[in-house]
């Protein structure tokens, strides 16, 4: 796979917070409260919204999610090709992508580990 196609699929795992996603106005409404720059609150977003889509996935798509964003950090990627196509409900816009990305990835590696053991 490309990056180009890669980050496409990266951009998939973030779908929940696009504004193009389904109207819900409670989800919509836990996204706006939320202080994405702040780890603990951007933490608990992914909590609420996004573990359970993650956890969805089998193990190896999980698994290759994971590899796939540690390694784009290990490359030293930006991650404009996601954030410049996804419009979210995000009150403001994410200061450093590299930081929301390890945030991310650290909160995959925890629901994978969590997705292991209730196997």
């Amino acid at each position: 796979m490309t990056k180009s196609s890669d980050m496409v699929v990266l951009r998939s795992l973030l779908f929940v917070f696009d504004i193009e996603n389904t109207i819900d106005e409670a989800r919509e409404e836990v996204i706006v409260s939320k202080d994405i720059n702040a780890d603990s609150e951007l933490v608990e977003l992914f909590d609420s919204l996004l573990k359970s889509d993650f956890l969805i996935f089998q193990s190896h798509e999980r698994e290759w999610f994971i590899q796939k964003i540690s390694f784009y950090l290990e490359e030293g990627a930006n991650f404009d090709e996601i954030f410049s196509r996804i419009t979210t409900y995000f009150d403001d816009d994410v200061k450093d992508q590299r930081h929301f990305m390890r945030v991310l990835l650290s909160c995959l590696k925890r629901y994978q580990s969590e997705g292991a053991e209730n196997s």
